[in-house]
């Protein structure tokens, strides 16, 4: 309980810094330098106004120096994060598997207010993602086992030593290659860009902590959110579909997690592991 709470805390920290992140990385701007400031106003937000949380609720949501709105975006990245962070722990406990779950809730955080405010998702969290997912396997097992059964289909036999690692590596690059081959296929249908590598990246970063099956099934949500609630709101605002980007990533990171959350509880037809 302590240390769910602590991880909760520890979560709206994150989500604070994740907000510089989101607002800095897509404009190729350093998220050390310069220190925290009103994106209108250009002042410096003083420590006490920059509490997660609690200052937007004292600021009534306010620049204390302008006076214009904070988007509402800052609370709700800080309290996702938290409440990740929160069950996370709360549900694996205060160990390495935990650790490795919160940073993917943060990375994919991230991800996915950065692809709806810019349309662009940075190499700084998708490639250090990926990097960071198959380093993990080393140490905290990818609850999978599909990359090596079909490895074994065609003779290779992955000793137990690798299979985890195996998992990872299989996990980023099928379903990238399957998301990378839809978008060639389309550009060449089409003669226009449908997809970009952006979204290839997010997709190996998340089959890199989550495996194979976890991200085909990310690839298959993504794709019907995206299909359904994003044409329909193209439909209700009545823009063009034909020029409108739609923010692919942020249907793939929101099935992503929901996914991590619901694990082999929701998804009980899979075979344990």
């Amino acid at each position: 309980m302590i240390e769910a709470i602590v991880a909760l805390l520890f979560g709206l920290v994150i989500g604070s810094f994740l907000n510089v992140c989101i607002h800095r990385l897509p404009r190729g701007r350093s998220v050390i330098k310069p220190r925290s400031h009103c994106v209108r106003c250009r002042k410096r937000i003083a420590w006490y106004d920059n509490v997660p949380i609690v200052s937007y609720a004292l600021l009534r949501g306010r620049c204390r120096h302008c006076g214009r709105p904070i988007s509402i975006r800052y609370p709700a990245v800080e309290l996702i994060t938290g409440l990740l962070f929160l069950f996370f722990v709360w549900t694996l406990g205060p160990n390495a598997g935990a650790f490795k779950m919160c940073l993917f809730g943060a990375l994919m955080v991230g991800l996915i207010f950065c692809d709806l405010e810019k349309r662009l998702l940075p190499d700084e969290m998708t490639l250090g993602g990926l990097a960071a997912g198959i380093a993990f396997a080393e140490f905290v097992k990818v609850p999978d086992i599909t990359s090596t059964a079909i490895l074994a289909i065609f003779g290779v036999e992955v000793p137990v030593r690798w299979q985890s690692m195996t998992e990872s590596l299989g996990g980023a690059l099928l379903p990238s290659i399957f998301l990378w081959g839809g978008g060639w296929i389309y550009e060449r249908l089409r003669h226009r860009e449908g997809l970009g590598l952006g979204d290839v990246k997010l997709i190996a970063m998340a089959g890199s902590f989550l495996g194979l099956r976890h991200a085909l099934l990310t690839l298959i949500l993504g794709s019907v959110a995206g299909t359904i609630l994003g044409y329909g709101y193209i439909k209700v605002t009545g823009k063009d579909a034909s020029t409108y980007p739609l923010p692919f990533g942020t249907f793939l990171g929101v099935a992503a997690i929901a996914l991590a959350l619901a694990g082999q509880r929701f998804l009980g037809w899979y075979p344990a592991t």
